[in-house]
């Protein structure tokens, strides 16, 4: 179960607002001990738990999981039952703790590629929790970057169609407006586990301007420890967005914004 979660008095201004994290290294985890992958599949869930615990006590607003990409579907059948077993106990299992923490849940993907039971407990469980507001957790499945930039073009090629929006009204704001993490600010950090220094496809448009982090230990591994060494390393990084390191430091001059002359 997911513990009471104390609230956190660290207000340090250096905490990323949303943090991503691509779960990688279960079944290896588990190859390596002899163990069938499914064994790193069900440790990998105690990682999930502690992380929201985590990112609650913390004060981070958002907390985005890949637990399920679109190429995942080729994977072996056996594995795919598993991992969809698996999300639906969890959701069996964690909701109401969830729910009592004040933490929202959201799903994001091809949803309606899941079993119909699956879809009936994500609809319920992102209506028991709509209204939390102390820490909002986004699980991906049957996701993909490319498909979430297709899809927003296509809703917007489509309102094109109706005479809604000319062509040459489309902004980059217009398309973020339309992706699946839309209303929630774009991730400040990134990590993956499991050693592997890829995107795989992973909120491709929303992490233009995220600060990466790659580690070697596998999910199961991953605890405090680890994210207390991604937050630090987070800390020493110099956001610039595209302006220079004196532009960040110093105080725009009178009659000037950070970007610039007004």
């Amino acid at each position: 179960m997911l513990m009471a979660v104390p609230s956190s008095s660290d207000s340090s201004a250096a905490l990323p607002r949303h943090i991503a994290i691509i779960m990688d290294g279960n079944g290896r985890w588990a190859e390596k001990r002899g163990l069938p992958r499914a064994a790193g599949h069900r440790a990998g869930v105690k990682s999930v738990r502690s992380t929201i615990e985590y990112c609650a006590r913390k004060g981070i607003e958002a907390l985005t999981l890949f637990a399920f990409s679109s190429e995942n579907w080729n994977r072996p059948k056996e594995e795919v039952g598993l991992l969809m077993s698996l999300f639906l106990e969890a959701l069996d299992r964690e909701v109401a703790d969830l729910d009592k923490n004040n933490i929202r849940i959201r799903f994001v993907g091809e949803l309606s590629q899941l079993a119909t039971e699956l879809q009936t407990r994500i609809r319920n469980a992102e209506e028991r929790t709509a209204r939390n507001t102390r820490l909002t957790v986004v699980v991906a499945v049957a996701y993909g970057g490319r498909w979430d930039i297709a899809q927003a073009a296509r809703s917007l090629a489509a309102d094109c169609v109706a005479g809604k929006i000319a062509t040459d009204d489309i902004t980059e704001a217009m398309l973020t407006e339309r992706m699946v993490l839309a209303g929630i600010p774009d991730p400040d950090l990134f990590i993956r586990t499991g050693g592997d220094h890829r995107i795989s496809n992973f909120l491709l448009w929303n992490i233009a301007y995220t600060e990466l982090c790659f580690l070697p230990e596998p999910w199961p591994e991953f605890g405090d420890t680890q994210l207390d060494a991604a937050l630090e390393l987070f800390a020493q990084r110099e956001r610039r967005f595209g302006l220079t390191s004196a532009q960040i430091t110093q105080p725009a001059a009178k009659g000037e914004t950070a970007g610039g002359k007004k």
